[in-house]
């Protein structure tokens, strides 16, 4: 995303006027969520001035700050601690979703994860994942594939034993997929990974239309 990165976080580049994060953050107003926690690392300190302790949101955000990156499962396993002990809600910084927040948050897991899957976008036409039944399989040609949306329901234990370390979420979905553990879930909405500055500006055009 530099040059646009190069001053602002991911989660705060501008989509018709207002940070991309704050997108997530308003869905999440009269959901019945109490707290946010919001982890970050590079220029981190930005996030948290644009958002403060959420009083605006209606619910408290909380910090979890990382001196290097930890990618997603990293970063989820430092944010632990603030987690408690129920199932958690994660959100991308980096995605937009016209998601309902709140279907998710009140259905109840049956495994170890629920994750939302989406269309397979053009920048990524082969998938991640089948979805068969309810539940997600590795891809096979004879079955549909679907792209991670980045949002995804988790109980504690999927991340049990771990340390906080720089670690990729990939491989410990594959893990759960395993033993059957990965329910999934096909989100039929807007959703849209703004990984370069060209998508940035498409999605704006868009939700401008």
């Amino acid at each position: 995303m530099r040059p646009l990165t190069d001053i602002l976080p991911k989660p705060l580049l501008p989509l018709n006027g207002k940070p991309l994060m704050q997108y997530h953050l308003e869905k999440l107003q009269n959901t019945g969520i109490k707290r946010v926690i919001i982890n970050h690392a590079w220029l981190g300190h930005k996030i948290e001035a644009a958002f403060g302790d959420g009083r605006q949101f209606g619910f408290d955000i909380h910090y979890s700050a990382e001196t290097e990156a930890l990618e997603t499962a990293g970063g989820i396993v430092k944010a632990l601690p603030l987690l408690g002990d129920a199932p958690f809600l994660v959100v991308n910084g980096d995605v937009y979703a016209d998601v309902d927040f709140a279907p998710l948050l009140h259905s109840p897991l049956q495994a170890l994860a629920k994750l939302l899957l989406v269309t397979n976008p053009e920048h990524h036409p082969e998938g991640d994942f089948s979805l068969v039944d309810g539940k997600l399989r590795e891809k096979q040609p004879q079955l549909n594939s679907f792209t991670f949306s980045g949002i995804a329901l988790y109980h504690p234990d999927f991340f049990a034993g771990l340390r906080p370390e720089k670690m990729r979420l990939a491989p410990l979905i594959r893990k759960h997929i395993a033993t059957g553990q990965v329910q999934g879930e096909w989100h039929r909405g807007k959703w849209c990974d703004v990984g370069t500055p060209e998508r940035l500006a498409q999605l704006e055009e868009e939700l401008q239309a």
